[in-house]
């Protein structure tokens, strides 16, 4: 277990660098080229996702293990304590993120700039209805950000606006508070980012020569792997994470690593990354506290283990595959 975990620290550690790159439109000025669907589906990335496929199986049987460990069970009833304060953390985290936004001129993120007074007459409302520890004004707020994501999506186009779906996860979550759907909230919310973290990754395999620009432009060390396959890499690492959120398996593991991560990268990005990344360490610092309390993953649906296996091994080839292709005839 200790040489497990040392590897998997190893791991980590070398591939920070590889989140970096999750809205990779952000940071460079390439124009988007999109490779053939051939090339995507090299030899390396159907070995690779066959044997990520058959890791994830194997992992879904060894979390029961981690709580064994000792501490861990102790840090988890510790973290359970802070569950109250998870809509609290939401609601001002979510105000606090867009005051980062309006001061840098931008609407949600990075790429949407504000151009006229009224756009940010809203940022300030949706703040100031935020910080009012009301459930009504929450709503309002909410119904605000509602609009304004819809007019974004209005000139960008739903494809485009799929990068930041968790946001309509986020807006769900706050106009339920309080109300018989509540519990739905939450649940929603992990669904939501993962998808939105598994849809970004998809970029990477479909435009990489954008990635590989923002390599060769920030000095981003590959560790002896080709450019063009750091790539590669990089995409599953990202869409894995995005996967496990909404399965269900290590959550708060997870949460704790893409936090650790996000963090790492702003040495390499500065404050756009600040900005953008802003509201998911908020999210991930809801999903650290939660673990998966409230949400039952869809893993669970079946009670023998091999049929687990089964289902985590099949339904990522399926997810994998849907989410490429959609994105790929879209793109």
């Amino acid at each position: 277990m200790k040489k497990y975990n040392f590897l998997l620290l190893i791991g980590v550690f070398c591939f920070s660098p590889i989140i970096a790159n999750a809205h990779v439109k952000w940071f460079t000025e390439l124009e988007p080229e999109k490779v053939s669907i051939e090339q995507i589906l090299s030899r390396e990335f159907i070995v690779l996702s066959l044997i990520i496929a058959l890791f994830l199986a194997l992992l879904s049987q060894f979390i029961p293990q981690l709580m064994k460990i000792p501490g861990v069970a102790t840090i988890d009833m510790k973290l359970d304590e802070y569950r109250k304060y998870s809509r609290y953390i939401l609601q001002y985290g979510t105000a606090a993120s867009f005051i980062l936004q309006v001061v840098n001129r931008t609407m949600f993120a990075p790429e949407f700039t504000i151009h006229h007074s009224w756009q940010t007459a809203i940022m300030w409302a949706i703040i100031v209805l935020l910080l009012i520890p009301y459930h009504v004004t929450t709503k309002l707020a909410a119904l605000a950000m509602l609009g304004l994501f819809l007019y974004i999506w209005s000139y960008s186009g739903w494809f485009h606006m799929l990068d930041y779906g968790f946001y309509l996860a986020i807006i769900g979550v706050l106009l339920v508070g309080r109300t018989k759907l509540e519990t739905a909230g939450f649940p929603f919310l992990y669904l939501g980012t993962g998808l939105s973290l598994s849809w970004v990754a998809v970029e990477k395999w479909v435009y990489p020569f954008m990635t590989i620009d923002i390599i060769q432009r920030h000095n981003v060390p590959t560790f002896g792997f080709p450019p063009d396959l750091f790539v590669v890499l990089s995409a599953f690492i990202e869409f894995v994470v995005g996967y496990l959120l909404v399965v269900g398996i290590l959550n708060r593991v997870l949460a704790v690593v893409v936090t650790i991560l996000f963090i790492l990268t702003t040495t390499i990005f500065g404050y756009t990354e600040v900005v953008g990344h802003a509201m998911i360490h908020i999210v991930l610092l809801i999903f650290i506290i939660e673990g998966v309390s409230f949400y039952h993953p869809p893993v669970k649906m079946h009670k023998n283990r091999m049929d687990q296996m089964i289902f985590v091994f099949l339904n990522f080839l399926f997810v994998l595959s849907t989410f490429l292709l959609i994105y790929y005839r879209f793109a």
